[in-house]
């Protein structure tokens, strides 16, 4: 059974069967509300419901913050409803939030991590919110909230003690502990020697980070750096070099990277930069405080990989950029097939220097997936670089590479999930002539692929399924996978912008732009889509001028990602800009003559045209027909036509006009006339409708 670190939400209404028994109907009706005002506030603040009957309920988060602030919301919105409702009509919740490993049973969440949550709730005060150890942990400075330490509690059916805090929700100062608990005292001699034994690990330990016998490492500058450093642990890993004097070899190097990146990525207390990102710097001679630096990020891996037929020899280092001090290196002789268990070492061992917590669900989620098949890495790692370029021509390369990946080990699920991908690119992104398939081929084969995936379910699954559902505009269903994918994988910027574009798509723009932006700061050195995703969130809220911004920055940064241009051109007509509209059409059909260019816009498939609501692609068809007609053609000259063309003219200008919306106003009275004009009156109320902006 798939394991997960999740953070679950616990409801339960206070004397639920008292006010039943009092007033049936009016509970019956007020609980109906308070369902309806849970169901909101977890879906906005990145959750969903899976569980609880009659006054309760169950939610999961990614994140104990999101999870918080959701708590504090409801009971704020609750006590804001009870101030109309009579003392015995008013319903109050207990709500408990606890982050830990739970199973995963279709869309059903069990075990220990769900079962504390609802202890929790018990523990409670009516209309408060209790919250364990390990979420206070995660926000207790993230939140302008206040919690009081209400000690360990002894709870059913868990054998632990559990340490319990109250939220306060109306603060004073942010982050303050009111009261803290006392631990009992130790006796004498257990402090004297544990005196001696800190004593003795000190001087080791300095020893160790200072290793005095390395050349010193320059500090990164806090001024010079790019980002603000997160508010946990975060590492960049350098791509190992290859010192085997052998080109044949680099995708072993590559290979050790990616999967040491893939696996830190897992852990939800590290914050991991993208292996987009991380492959910039491959081949280049660059100093770790610039890697920090450039990245935001304190801690830096670096490595080498020496192979010489089925002996290597790998060395690797853990550096803390901030201070330029070595905190853990290591170095392997061995043979080649052992190096799966070198990287579950070196894992391990820098989860250990960073005093990080590895869960069962997340030493589950890195064992997923994987081979112990090393042809059939390094075969995969070939496939993976042609999929990373982001080609109709790559793509179609990449799906031979992992199809032989898979040949070669059956129960390879990363190359099947890769597969996946490659698939529902090509009916996403047209790229299915590549392939030898049509849209719908690509859909389906992508489709058996992802049910090989399943198997061994990993974040690239969860991915490449809510890209399908968006695809077959099945938005809800895209939702729940983007959700998993990124309760999977939480350093995944491919599963923030799926989350992204699952909010985007079904109405909450300003949301999915959250989880887009941080793919944004996972991987800043990022692909094109990401871009994509983040334009389509402010076009979505009606920001044209951001968007313009936006894209035209991409497109300066890398003139061959001609995919962002349509949306480019249809924001640029939208304010007007008829010049920069036209110049944007012409860079994504350079060589299009205007009758052309009319017939690629009729043809032209918006990647997400299937997902998105009727009014975003309306408003993008409609910027499209404005940037595609010729500079003489204006409101005004259509007005002209309008008045004294021939019939068929009129027509035509009327159909033109509806494309400028609300930018046409001035053509309102003149159309109006021809609504009783049985040869035009179709045309003048659809123009009408547009412009009116209906």
């Amino acid at each position: 059974m798939e394991r997960r670190l999740a953070v679950i939400l616990a409801t339960d209404v206070v004397g639920y069967s008292r006010l039943m028994e009092a007033d049936e109907e009016a509970t019956a009706y007020t609980l109906n509300i308070c369902r309806e005002i849970i169901q909101g506030l977890v879906a906005s603040h990145h959750g969903r419901v899976f569980g609880g009957a009659g006054d309760s309920a169950i939610a999961e988060f990614a994140s104990p913050v999101q999870a918080v602030r959701c708590a504090v919301a409801i009971q704020r919105e609750l006590e804001a409803q009870n101030v109309d409702l009579p003392e015995d009509r008013r319903l109050r919740l207990r709500i408990g939030i606890n982050l830990g490993d739970v199973m995963v049973e279709g869309d059903c969440l069990l075990g220990d991590g769900v079962n504390i949550a609802a202890r929790l709730e018990g523990l409670a005060e009516p209309g408060g919110i209790s919250i364990a150890r390990a979420v206070f942990d995660q926000v207790k400075k993230q939140l302008d909230l206040e919690y009081e330490d209400l000690g360990e509690h002894q709870v059913k059916n868990i054998a632990e003690p559990v340490q319990v805090y109250r939220v306060l929700t109306e603060p004073e100062t942010s982050g303050k502990i009111t009261r803290e608990r006392k631990r009992a005292p130790q006796s004498w001699k257990r402090m004297a020697l544990a005196a001696v034994v800190i004593v003795l690990i000190g001087v080791v330990g300095a020893v160790s980070w200072l290793r005095p016998w390395e050349p010193t490492i320059e500090p990164a500058s806090v001024e010079r750096i790019a980002f603000p450093l997160p508010d946990k642990p975060s590492i960049a890993v350098l791509p190992f070099t290859n010192l085997s004097g052998d080109s044949a070899q680099e995708y072993f190097a590559d290979g050790m990277t990616e999967d040491l990146i893939t696996d830190l990525s897992k852990l939800s207390d590290l914050f991991v930069i993208a292996r987009n990102t991380m492959f910039t710097y491959k081949g280049k001679v660059v100093k770790v405080h610039q890697v920090a630096e450039d990245l935001g990020v304190r801690y830096v891996l670096e490595g080498s990989v020496r192979r010489s037929g089925d002996q290597i020899r790998v060395n690797a280092q853990l550096i803390d950029a901030m201070t330029g001090g070595h905190i853990w290196a290591e170095r392997y002789d061995g043979i080649a097939t052992d190096i799966f268990a070198v990287q579950d070492a070196f894992l391990r061992k820098i989860v250990g220097a960073l005093a990080l917590n590895l869960s069962e669900g997340e030493q589950a989620a890195i064992a997923s997936g994987q081979t112990s098949n090393l042809e059939a890495r390094e075969i995969f790692q070939q496939g993976w670089d042609h999929y990373l370029r982001y080609t109709a021509e790559d793509n179609a390369k990449a799906a031979e590479y992992f199809k032989q990946a898979v040949g070669l080990d059956p129960a390879y699920g990363r190359a099947y999930s890769a597969l996946g991908m490659v698939y529902v690119r090509g009916c996403q992104w047209r790229w299915n002539k590549e392939l030898g398939l049509s849209p719908s081929g690509a859909f389906d084969t992508g489709e058996q692929y992802l049910i090989k995936g399943e198997e061994h379910s990993s974040s690239m699954t969860k991915v490449a399924a809510s890209q399908m559902y968006l695809y077959d505009g099945k938005n809800d269903k895209a939702f729940t996978e983007a959700a998993r994918a990124v309760a999977l994988d939480p350093n995944d910027p491919e599963a923030q912008v799926a989350m992204g574009l699952a909010m985007i798509t079904t109405g909450r723009p300003e949301a999915g732009l959250e989880f887009v932006e941080t793919a944004l700061r996972l991987s800043p050195n990022h692909p094109t889509h990401y871009v994509l995703a983040q334009a389509m969130a402010y076009f979505a809220m009606h920001d044209l001028e951001q968007v313009v911004i936006i894209l035209s920055t991409a497109l300066e940064r890398d003139p061959g990602a001609v995919d962002l241009a349509p949306l480019l051109a249809a924001s640029y007509a939208r304010l007007d800009q008829r010049e920069e509209a036209r110049a944007s059409l012409e860079l994504w059909k350079p060589d299009a003559s205007h009758p052309e260019l009319r017939t690629e816009l009729a043809a032209y498939h918006f990647p997400f045209t299937f997902s998105v609501d009727r009014e975003f692609l309306d408003r993008l068809n409609d910027g499209l027909q404005i940037a595609a007609l010729p500079q003489d053609i204006t409101v005004e000259s259509l007005m002209v036509t309008l008045g004294q063309g021939n019939k068929s003219e009129r027509r035509t200008a009327a159909r033109t006009l509806r494309h400028f919306g609300p930018a046409a106003k001035a053509a309102v009275p003149l159309l109006k006339e021809y609504l009783d004009d049985p040869d035009l009156k179709f045309e003048a109320r659809a123009a009408l409708k547009k412009i009116n902006g209906k």
